[in-house]
């Protein structure tokens, strides 16, 4: 059945707010309207202040106007905004839910952890297609790592970890380029959680990356000049590239980071921590190579909305 209605996804975490416009085929299948990105970094030193940075906020809160307006544009019937990891830390939520409330005149809800590895499941296996399975989709942000595990539309384990790219370069990598030193108390947390964590990686058959840590090591490792989606999406990485990615971004200042491909600032400033963290997961997976997924959490969202409208 044919869902004529357009809705609007937003997706705002640590470092990035995302927003995508879309309504269904006859199959179900989303049909993509706009997709937009804003690096806000709403996180900016919530690690350490537990509070959002006023600036960081206006950030936010001005691509939420900007938001607004192509969504009056695409007459949406319905939006849903969504805020992960940095809203479920801090003490001044009030502020940030006034400001979303007064910018596009809906309520901000903060999800769980598990509901954003659940939403980012059926977003990335929405479009693509997989031999083996059991899948584990990584989705790594700058506030927090979800990893979850399924076969087919069936989710059989999943975790949120409070690791991410902001929040390992503000804890751990502060140098620019980090330390060995502070490379190795990165890499020391990080597979600590993993040494934690409830999913089993090492059983997965197939593994996919989505977010824009896994999209922005392939857009490098292809060269690309301007970022293209169609080149990302479905591309693949294996381990020992991964690995020497991470290499690269943790030895180079962030000046030479943003040299490397289509980057923009706030995302060559934090992408060595996203890329320990996706090396560190490919190095316990047994599949050796990583499907790099342009749908995500937003295409999720929507699927979900559309699906209740039925």
């Amino acid at each position: 059945m044919t869902d004529n209605r357009t809705v609007a996804a937003i997706d705002c975490g640590t470092n990035s707010i995302r927003l995508l416009i879309a309504s269904a085929d006859t199959h179900g299948r989303l049909v993509e309207q706009a997709r937009d990105l804003e690096l806000v970094r709403l996180g900016q030193g919530v690690d350490a202040a537990g509070a959002f940075h006023p600036a960081a906020l206006e950030r936010t809160f001005a691509a939420c106007r900007t938001f607004a307006q192509t969504i009056a544009e695409h007459h949406c019937e319905e939006v849903r905004f969504v805020a992960t990891s940095a809203a479920r830390d801090v003490s001044n939520r009030d502020e940030f839910f006034t400001g979303v409330r007064e910018a596009l005149g809906v309520d901000a809800e903060v999800i769980p952890g598990t509901e954003e590895a659940s939403l980012s499941f059926a977003g990335a296996m929405s479009g693509i297609e997989v031999n083996e399975e059991p899948v584990l989709v990584i989705d790594c942000g700058g506030g927090s790592t979800e990893l979850v595990v399924g076969c087919g539309n069936q989710i059989e384990s999943q975790v949120s970890l409070n690791i991410g790219s902001v929040r390992l370069r503000e804890r751990f990598l502060n140098d620019d380029p980090p330390t060995a030193d502070q490379i190795d108390q990165a890499r020391s947390y990080v597979r600590a959680m993993l040494d934690k964590c409830s999913v089993d990686v090492a059983a997965a058959r197939t593994v996919v990356g989505v977010a824009g840590t896994v999209t922005s090591l392939s857009a490098i490792h292809q060269n690309l000049k301007e970022y293209d989606r169609a080149k990302v999406h479905r591309s693949v990485l294996t381990a020992d590239q991964v690995s020497h990615l991470a290499d690269k971004l943790l030895s180079s200042t962030v000046d030479e980071v943003e040299q490397m491909g289509p980057l923009k600032r706030r995302r060559a400033e934090v992408l060595c921590g996203g890329a320990l963290i996706i090396d560190e997961v490919c190095h316990r997976a047994t599949a050796g190579e990583l499907i790099v997924s342009e749908t995500d959490i937003l295409d999720g969202m929507a699927l979900a909305m559309l699906a209740e409208g039925n």
